[in-house]
């Protein structure tokens, strides 16, 4: 008896989703817009699986236009990749639960990506 109350306790806990940490969410709502068609246009680059959309409400309907004091917020190619690479590191910060280390990973990794249309 007792084994199979064990047995239904941990299939429970495997069935169950690990709870999503805001650094969790932060990863994914940009590594969305990393894949959207706005960073394919700086890119150059498809991303794997096809483009997507950043399904935001708040999405403009083209890029504002820059200053000349924007220019450091101007998205480049070289950005978006290390962008990328900075939100694969986040993830597995959050993984190991460094929600500080994560946070300040999305941050960099914001700077780098820019303003993308």
């Amino acid at each position: 008896m007792m084994f199979r109350f064990a047995v239904a306790a941990f299939a429970l806990a495997a069935a169950t989703p690990a709870l999503a940490t805001p650094c969790a969410d932060e990863v994914s709502t940009l590594q969305r817009r990393l894949d959207s068609a706005g960073a394919a246009m700086v890119t150059g680059k498809t991303p794997p699986g096809g483009v997507t959309s950043s399904d935001s409400p708040k999405a403009l309907d083209k890029p504002p236009a820059l200053t000349p004091s924007d220019t450091s917020v101007k998205p480049t190619a070289a950005g978006v990749e290390e962008a990328k690479k900075l939100v694969a590191k986040a993830g597995e910060q959050d993984k190991a639960g460094d929600a500080q280390g994560c946070r300040d990973t999305i941050m960099k990794a914001k700077e780098k990506a820019g303003a993308l249309p």
